[in-house]
């Protein structure tokens, strides 16, 4: 299986920002313009765009939904001009932020993304197995969040008791396939992932996304070593240019040619 990347568009009051260690009040603007942004990834050949609404992950619902909803029809230009290329699927749009209802991840599937990202509410009940229940293990997903290994609720702003790992292990009986893991300490700071905790998580049966630090093509080649991982976000070192997408993306290729 091909390790995908997902270049993050972060939103924050409609912008693209990136935080430093998910403080909010350490932002930096990218781009004024998240479709922008979309058409620029999914240029450079990303079959997957990770969104995550900030705004929404502290408040408690949504709340950048015209952004949300302009980057999807973006994606969705983009596959309408690889259509001619069988080889080369869609693009596909991810979202994560203030998704703690089941109404909340069924308004943002409506938007056309491919898959809800639970946060918060993963921890809190069971919405996750309801979500999972209702719209399918492939269309969602559960971002575990952590600080020194202890999830992070509320935005990042609550560090909570439960290890991450036990976390996972509950996701996974209540039928959940795929986890977003972040290292709150690595997010933003270019300093390289917690591959430590990453390879803990890669031992939870299953399908891990890495979040956090990822600051070059040798940090992603490492990740895709790692058992258990499938996957790797990337945001600050984009913006950057840290890390060059095309690139990265063509390593992943001929690490896992097509069938």
């Amino acid at each position: 299986m091909r390790f995908e990347l997902f270049p993050a568009i972060d939103l924050k009051g409609g912008q693209v920002v990136r935080l430093r260690q998910g403080r909010m009040d350490e932002a930096t603007v990218y781009d004024a313009d998240p479709a922008r942004a979309a058409s620029r990834w999914a240029a450079a050949g990303a079959r997957w765009i990770h969104v995550v609404d900030l705004d929404g992950a502290v408040q408690g619902r949504p709340r950048n939904g015209a952004a949300v909803r302009a980057i999807v029809e973006a994606a969705r230009r983009a596959a309408g001009q690889q259509a001619a290329d069988p080889a080369v699927p869609g693009v596909r749009v991810q979202l994560g932020g203030g998704l703690r209802s089941l109404e909340a991840v069924e308004a943002a599937l409506a938007l056309g993304i491919a898959r809800a990202i639970i946060g918060t509410s993963a921890l809190e009940g069971d919405l996750a197995a309801r979500a999972v229940e209702r719209f399918g293990p492939d269309r969602i997903a559960v971002a575990i969040d952590a600080r020194n290994g202890l999830v992070a609720t509320r935005g990042w702003v609550e560090v909570t008791q439960v290890r991450a790992v036990d976390l996972a292990a509950r996701m996974r009986a209540a039928g959940v396939r795929t986890i977003l893991y972040t290292d709150i300490a690595t997010d933003g700071m270019l300093t390289g992932p917690n591959f430590a905790e990453l390879e803990v998580m890669g031992r939870t049966g299953l399908a891990v996304i890495a979040s956090g630090g990822v600051s070059s093509l040798d940090d992603i080649r490492r990740l895709m070593a790692i058992p258990g991982l499938v996957g790797a976000i990337l945001g600050k070192a984009l913006y950057t240019g840290a890390v060059d997408l095309q690139e990265a993306l063509a390593a992943c290729r001929q690490a896992a040619p097509e069938p």
